[in-house]
């Protein structure tokens, strides 16, 4: 028995199928790396507290490393241009949260006296960081 022979049509390989796949894994990839991601400023020793608790409202972190200096963000600022910093940030709108993650082994003078000058932004609350109590 003779079968007619059916005409080949051309080979096709469709990729917009492969193209959704690799966007979704982009996606994914990018927006889980920005829930990872905090922006702690830099590496200081916080001291200990008991009652430490996560803050969660929109915040800008003011650091002061082991020699005293400030930092906003990852940017080192002078006593002078502290507020100007913070100010150009913008997030600090209507009560918005600075917190000082100053090192333990920074004077308690110095804390206060960047703690004095950021309380003269309107509105804004303040927060100490520390690390949580080890069991």
């Amino acid at each position: 028995m003779n079968l007619p022979e059916d005409p080949e049509s051309p080979i096709q390989i469709n990729i917009v199928p492969m193209i959704d796949v690799v966007f979704a894994i982009l996606a994914f990839f990018i927006l889980s790396s920005l829930l990872l991601t905090r922006n702690e400023g830099l590496p200081v020793a916080l001291p200990n507290a008991e009652t430490a608790e996560a803050q969660v409202q929109r915040q800008v972190v003011v650091s002061l490393n082991a020699a005293g200096e400030i930092f906003v963000g990852n940017r080192a600022v002078t006593d002078e241009q502290l507020l100007e910093a913070i100010q150009t940030l913008g997030t600090l709108t209507d009560g918005g949260l600075v917190v000082i993650r100053a090192d333990q082994s920074v004077s308690h003078g110095r804390v206060v006296t960047v703690m004095d000058r950021l309380r003269s932004l309107p509105g804004v609350q303040l927060a100490i960081a520390t690390e949580g109590s080890q069991p």
